[in-house]
């Protein structure tokens, strides 16, 4: 067996085991693993390996800065506060708990990024829907899952991929990013809300919902946190604005709220440190690696022969095929990695704009069909298990057939024709 075919076999065999999770073991060991036999077969030098894992410290960063704030919040009670409004104002309609929730979920994904949303509000979510006495919060947790990647593109703040895709500088500034994607991100939005609504519509309509739901009470150190989560999020746009990498300002911004607010109430850092998902951060530096074996093989350069020659034949055929491609490729490798060769691929292609937002928009918005497509779906996933629930990749993956695969299509045609 030659190189080629073992690094190919090894990287197909890790994919298969972050999806399936064998033995129930969790994604980032699958991902280390796949790492340490790539290294281990010399299928890959340690310099490279490293040189994989380096490239993903503006990611690492990011998400160190914006679970540490989640976390909190999540402790303080904040998004168990906003929660409890939703629920408050439902009035005892399920639809109406269905749209204040996917309206929340726009907010803290678009301002927090998708992975707050998966990490913080899934619980909160949760705790509304037990408060409310609704005999399935399935439905409601959904909206955590698949919001997280429908805003993901909102702002370049949404979403950790972004900051992968165009890592380097290449980052564009606010206003150009808001004109490229605002309208598609609507319509990704709306087309996953009507999808996603369609497909729980019979839970939804035979529930029902509390209208007498006891408020959560706001506490100081919750307003603090809210206070400090905002001033993150400006940060971030700041930062974005300026054209500076996110994940260096995010980290920083966060680890001080953070230690501002436990300073002040007095608090141990070791209840904040141990919530937070740790794990996440070796799943994705195994996955870069893996990407970065691939990459060796040639990989890159023949996709970017490929869209190189595409883009002049044929643009906009080029750009949807590229969006579909990527958007599909998330899902086997996750959407960090994939956006980390996607990225690579349009430098090296050297084309349009409108072809790189394609390949953007099939990174965030693509990983709504499986439930390891992105880091937000493997996130939620585990605050589902913390709250004892649990749902199979088959399930998600009907449900993401139905919501992913009209919106992906409606927002590369909104692109396209803008």
């Amino acid at each position: 067996m030659n190189a080629l075919t073992m690094t190919w076999g090894i990287a197909g065999l890790t994919a298969l085991g972050v999806i399936t999770r064998p033995f129930a073991w969790p994604e980032a060991i699958w991902a280390v693993l796949g790492a340490l036999l790539l290294v281990g077969f010399r299928l890959i030098g340690p310099d490279d390996a490293w040189a994989g894992v380096a490239k993903g410290i503006d990611v690492y960063l990011f998400l160190i800065g914006m679970m540490l704030l989640s976390e909190l919040a999540r402790q303080e009670g904040l998004f168990d506060w906003l929660a409890s409004i939703a629920t408050a104002q439902a009035k005892g309609s399920p639809r109406r708990l269905f749209v204040l929730i996917y309206a929340v979920g726009i907010c803290v994904t678009a301002f927090l990024s998708n992975d707050a949303t998966a990490v913080v509000l899934t619980p909160a979510v949760y705790a509304a829907c037990r408060a409310a006495k609704v005999r399935d919060p399935m439905p409601y947790l959904l909206i955590c899952a698949f919001i997280a990647n429908a805003a993901s593109f909102v702002l370049p703040i949404s979403n950790p991929a972004n900051l992968v895709i165009f890592g380097g500088g290449d980052m564009p500034p606010l206003s150009r990013w808001l004109a490229t994607f605002g309208l598609p991100s609507i319509v990704a939005i709306v087309v996953t809300f009507l999808a996603l609504y369609w497909t729980q519509r019979s839970v939804i309509t035979a529930d029902s919902v509390s209208s007498d739901v006891k408020p959560v009470p706001l506490s100081p150190s919750a307003k603090l946190t809210g206070f400090a989560l905002c001033g993150t999020a400006v940060i971030m746009l700041a930062a974005s604005a300026l054209h500076f990498d996110l994940g260096l300002p995010t980290f920083l911004s966060g680890c001080m709220a953070v230690g501002a607010i436990l300073i002040i109430t007095r608090k141990s850092p070791a209840a904040t440190l141990k919530g937070v998902s740790w794990s996440v951060l070796p799943l994705v530096a195994g996955l870069f690696v893996v990407v970065e074996a691939l990459s060796q093989t040639g990989l890159i350069d023949t996709l970017a022969q490929h869209l190189s020659r595409q883009a002049s034949s044929s643009p906009t055929w080029a750009a949807a095929g590229a969006g579909v491609v990527v958007a599909l490729f998330s899902n086997l490798v996750n959407n960090l990695p994939a956006g980390l060769v996607a990225g690579s691929t349009v430098q090296l292609a050297q084309v349009s704009d409108k072809i790189a937002g394609a390949v953007l928009i099939g990174v965030d918005l693509g990983p709504n069909l499986s439930v390891t497509g992105s880091l937000a779906t493997i996130l939620w996933l585990s605050a589902l298990r913390r709250e004892g629930l649990q749902i199979g990749a088959w399930t998600f993956m009907k449900i993401g057939i139905v919501a992913m695969v009209p919106a992906l299509a409606a927002s590369l045609a909104v692109l396209a024709i803008q």
